[in-house]
């Protein structure tokens, strides 16, 4: 048997990694380097919480929210009854943990950076002056990059019967809603609900929420320009990065959809070079494959069908997990969702640590922990600090640890076996105390298992992607991926 491998332990700051966006035309590949987008934090908050203990707060939040029961979910105004997020977790920028690309929009082109989130499917971004984003990551509200309409001469509100309206609201409320006009608007005796534009929306995440009304306009790249983008434009938002997200999941609002790219792929920089901006990751639209050594597993769809949310996913068919080598029994959820939109694997970008579900995340742990066979002391502190476990102490001196390895095996043989540094991570203040696996769960509340909207069993994050070139396939249904350096200097 091949020696476990040894994990390096240099220093290591867990910031944002971000990208850009163009359209492209559907066999046209563009290619757009990923840059680093360093909000602020406010010093008194940096010092009472850990960055770890934030990002691991904010991928357990993350992950409740794609868990969550109520499939209407534009509509909702909490949480859903979820597990809260331990009070220790503040939900900060650096702990949103993702990617982001800039979005040339409007008449002229307006430019604005937006996170890249395979988890939805809806793009918004701040609009107007008095954009109001609350225990945001800005350090100010000045400082938000907004999209003002009223400076594009190619911008329009979206309209109450337009089909585009139904992407964020029920066919029941705009019948309610969208009444014709017996009056011209804005006439005194018209009433408040006949309304020709479409009512406004309201998004939750599991940081927060956005809300605003949603509006058409040309979305541009170099040489080309794609008229008639309906996305958001959000007037509130809370817990949100301050400049917007751009979806990227399965479902009509999303970019590829809206692009009509055939795939999309990126390679996510190593979150080690967070604090290189000579660096970048790429993020391609269009295209004709990822080429020599790609592996490929077929992308399923959940039983729930097209049911809200479970319909924006990109569920991977899954056939086990093995922890040294050894492979780790897990129950049936773990493999595929049912009717009621329980269980299965998803892939998301916006989620950094990945999320197992407990029945999972036990038997991974309890692997990890009889692999490691006592040669390193657990660190209790650590995990306590931080909320994620199992955490072994650095021993004295030492400069590397032998861990065992952890692959995700899927159907049709495609193994992605993971390189260390991409399931644990270095905790501890100054000086290195301890490493932790990159993994997060909920045990306050319990599973779910087979319940009705308890939602995916395991969501891989981005953490775990990184310097892998990720390949949607949408034409085959099937995601392509690839271990390379996604290091690359700036022309």
């Amino acid at each position: 048997m091949a020696p476990p491998p040894l994990f390096p332990l240099p220093p290591l700051l867990i910031l944002l990694v971000i990208v850009p966006l163009f359209p492209t035309a559907a066999r046209t590949a563009t290619t757009l380097p990923l840059y680093r987008h360093l909000p602020h934090v406010a010093e008194a908050v940096a010092s009472h919480h850990h960055p770890l203990s934030r990002l691991a707060a904010a991928s357990l939040a993350r992950a409740l929210h794609l868990k969550r029961r109520d499939p209407n979910h534009h509509s909702q105004k909490g949480s859903g009854g979820h597990p809260s997020v331990p009070a220790t977790a503040a939900l900060y920028p650096h702990s949103y943990g993702g990617y982001a690309f800039t979005a040339s929009l409007g008449t002229p082109p307006q430019p604005l950076p937006v996170l890249l989130d395979t988890g939805s499917h809806l793009t918004w971004v701040p609009c107007t002056s008095s954009y109001e984003c609350r225990n945001c990551s800005s350090p100010s509200a000045s400082a938000v990059p907004v999209f003002h309409p009223k400076n594009s001469s190619s911008s329009r509100l979206v309209g109450c019967r337009n089909p585009s309206c139904q992407w964020v609201h029920s066919a029941a409320n705009l019948a309610t809603k969208c009444r014709r006009a017996p009056c011209s608007p804005g006439a005194a005796n018209c009433p408040a609900a006949a309304s020709n534009v479409c009512p406004p929306y309201a998004v939750v995440y599991g940081s927060g929420s956005t809300a605003g009304l949603l509006i058409a306009d040309t979305l541009r790249a170099p040489g080309r320009a794609v008229p008639g983008f309906v996305l958001g434009c959000s007037l509130v938002s809370v817990h949100q990065p301050p400049s917007g997200l751009a979806g990227f999941g399965r479902g009509a609002p999303s970019v590829p959809a809206q692009l009509g790219l055939p795939k999309f792929s990126y390679c996510l920089l190593s979150r080690r070079f967070d604090d290189n901006a000579a660096v970048s990751g790429s993020l391609v639209l269009g295209g004709t494959g990822g080429g020599e050594g790609m592996q490929y597993v077929p992308l399923v769809k959940s039983a729930a069908g097209d049911k809200l949310p479970y319909g924006v996913y990109y569920y991977l068919a899954l056939r086990g997990v093995t922890v040294g080598g050894k492979a780790v029994r897990l129950p049936a959820r773990a493999f595929a969702a049912n009717a009621a939109g329980s269980g299965g694997t998803i892939v998301d970008s916006g989620t950094t640590f990945t999320y197992l579900d407990p029945t999972v995340f036990q038997p991974v742990a309890d692997a990890v922990v009889a692999a490691v066979g006592g040669r390193y002391k657990r660190s209790k502190d650590a995990e306590d600090e931080l909320g994620l476990h199992p955490c072994f102490a650095l021993p004295q001196g030492a400069r590397s640890m032998a861990l065992p390895e952890l692959s995700f095996h899927f159907e049709g043989g495609a193994v992605m076996q993971l390189p260390v540094e991409n399931y644990f991570v270095v905790a501890g203040r100054g000086a290195v105390e301890a490493i932790c696996l990159a993994v997060v769960t909920d045990f306050s509340g319990g599973s779910g298992a087979g319940n009705e909207g308890s939602g995916p069993a395991i969501i891989l994050g981005s953490f775990q992607q990184q310097n892998y070139l990720v390949e949607y396939d949408l034409e085959k249904e099937r995601l392509g991926f690839r271990r390379q350096s996604c290091t690359s200097s700036p022309s």
